[in-house]
């Protein structure tokens, strides 16, 4: 279940707020991926889109997303076991899981899951993007 979703008055101005110009189809976009959808991929976005706004273009639910994840309101994702790119309203570090039997990714709070944060011989880790898989009981 997606937490309470934002209004459409909230949602342009975050858009604004990233500089970003509150389009009406951005609107819809924004309010689709952030408050219905759950990890969705571009092609389940432009599904939407057909029921909703059946004039908007592949391209534009492309670039929209891209201008989402440029303003910082979206996370993009490539899954490594299906080579699928979903978007993450979730934009803060956090763990995902994979159920193999269904497809379903399932976000993990971080408490979750440990993983070291320092590694030897210099690196210094800035983000993590870590994918379980397993079977969902």
């Amino acid at each position: 279940m997606k937490k309470v979703c934002l209004s459409p008055a909230e949602i342009e101005r975050r858009l604004e707020d990233a500089n970003v110009r509150p389009t009406a189809q951005r609107i819809a976009v924004a309010r689709y991926v952030l408050c219905e959808a759950d990890h969705p991929t571009a092609d389940a976005v432009k599904a939407w889109a057909d029921a909703n706004f059946p004039k908007m273009s592949l391209a534009t639910v492309y670039n929209t997303l891209g201008i989402l994840v440029k303003a910082g309101l979206l996370k993009e994702m490539r899954l490594p076991h299906t080579g699928k790119t979903v978007y993450d309203d979730n934009i803060s570090d956090h763990y995902h899981f994979v159920d193999e039997k269904t497809g379903k990714l399932y976000d993990l709070d971080e408490t979750q899951v440990q993983v070291a944060s320092k590694l030897d011989g210099g690196f210094k880790v800035t983000g993590v993007d870590l994918v379980l898989r397993g079977e969902k009981r």
